[in-house]
């Protein structure tokens, strides 16, 4: 028997998306191809992330319902891709539904452990590895609009916050060769693709480094932009340890990099941040803020943020809200904070913010950004700006939708524009998720 349709499925992060591309590229190589439809499938692999309780608790879900679809189809096989595979291998070969595990570093082994589950075997390859980017694998856009993409140019993660996973199921920071990445970007232009957001854990702390130099995130940066003036770039997600001011300058000299910087700050207070192992103070942060202002005034800045971290106070949720007024963020991932197992804090601290109390303290943030979000696009009423045109918008098949340098989407009528074009959209009206405007000459 051998398998022609993968249906796969990708839960999480950016750089899980990225990694699902890679995983597709693989398998097309040794004669699979994609299927949108699930009941089609004759693989079907999961790519999870632990990051978030919510978003294992999906996984679990997503795999309750393909119990029965197994049951249907004998011959079907579920592999479970990514951080949970590695971080709760056990459990998951439990699921009588999972016949294949394989971590985020072993998705060149996919075939092998396929082949095993041929053989009446369950699989499982969860090994980490110190030089596993797979530079060399050219992604396959299987789930794309043909004018954005990702490029994965570092894997793994060793800043160690107390409430992180990732660390421990991504493995130590190693960076791609930039001439892999500056190829990707250039075939990427000539396929048609207008924008490319480069991808790492800690996106900034990127370092190539040969016997005749060294290539640190700003200067990829640069190289990524003369890839083609026409070629916009973005990137994520920074930790504020590693943003430097040469980071800015080299954003504020290129009009084709966004001016827009998705800098996590999780609390407002220092003494928060501490227990956290952030390894930055509050007022540490509001300096890198400053920062960004002084080289680019105009670039709006995003944050993720946890309610309800270990032995959070009151006036501890307060310095979050007052640290979030005083920055204006534009948009913001926020959530309760959950105990991920295996963590610093799991081991150290006591999750002892009841989950009433964590619940009422992220409503509070979530009110207070989407005032902040409103605040911040009624200040773009009346401007103009270039959208880059990514497809329809989901409302309205009369309308599209874009997003300018700022990463702010807008929508508007325009029947003589399709996807890739760049358009100049007079801004006239808003609401705290959206711009909404005309095309103008």
């Amino acid at each position: 028997m051998s398998f022609k349709k993968l249906y796969i499925e990708t839960f999480g992060c950016q750089m899980n998306f990225s990694d699902s591309e890679i995983v597709v590229s693989i398998m097309n190589d040794t004669g699979y191809e994609v299927t949108g439809k699930v009941q089609e499938a004759d693989i079907i692999f999961i790519n999870t992330c632990s990051v978030r309780e919510n978003a294992e608790q999906r996984v679990w879900n997503k795999l309750r319902e393909l119990k029965s679809l197994k049951k249907k189809n004998p011959g079907l096989r579920i592999g479970i891709l990514g951080c949970m595979a590695e971080r709760l291998k056990k459990k998951m070969f439990e699921e009588e539904a999972v016949d294949l595990i394989a971590g985020p570093d072993s998705y060149r082994s996919l075939p092998g452990l396929i082949s095993a589950t041929l053989q009446g075997q369950k699989a499982v390859n969860v090994l980490l590895s110190t030089q596993e980017t797979y530079a060399e694998i050219d992604p396959v856009r299987y789930d794309s609009n043909g004018v954005t993409a990702f490029i994965s140019v570092m894997r793994g993660c060793e800043k160690f916050c107390a409430y992180c996973v990732v660390p421990f199921t991504r493995g130590r920071e190693r960076s791609r060769d930039p001439a892999t990445i500056i190829d990707e970007a250039g075939k990427l232009f000539e396929k048609g693709y207008r924008e490319v957001t480069l991808l790492g854990q800690n996106v900034n702390s990127y370092k190539w480094v040969t016997e005749n130099g060294s290539v640190n995130f700003a200067g990829l940066l640069e190289m990524v932009a003369m890839v083609n003036p026409g070629l916009r770039i973005r990137f994520a997600t920074s930790h504020p340890m590693d943003l430097s001011d040469e980071l800015l300058k080299t954003m504020s000299g290129h009009n084709n990099i966004c001016k827009s910087i998705h800098l996590p700050v999780q609390s407002g207070s220092s003494r928060i941040l501490e227990l956290m192992n952030r390894n930055y103070t509050r007022e540490w942060y509001m300096a890198r803020i400053e920062a960004i202002r002084k080289f680019m005034p105009d670039c709006t800045i995003s944050t993720d943020i946890i309610a309800g971290f270990c032995s959070e106070t009151e006036e501890d949720h307060r310095q979050t809200l007052s640290l979030m007024e005083w920055v204006g963020y534009n948009y913001a991932f926020m959530f309760k904070y959950s105990e991920r197992s295996n963590t610093i804090a799991a081991r150290k601290y006591r999750d002892d913010i009841p989950d009433e109390v964590k619940g009422k303290r992220l409503h509070e943030i979530i009110d207070k950004q989407r005032k902040l979000s409103y605040a911040s696009n009624k200040k773009d009423v009346g401007k103009t700006f270039e959208v880059l045109v990514e497809g329809f918008s989901r409302k309205s098949k009369h309308h599209l939708s874009g997003r300018n340098t700022h990463n702010k989407v807008i929508v508007f009528p325009g029947k003589d524009y399709k996807p890739g074009d760049y358009v100049h959209v007079k801004v006239t009206d808003c609401t705290s998720a959206t711009l909404i405007g005309e095309a103008v000459e």
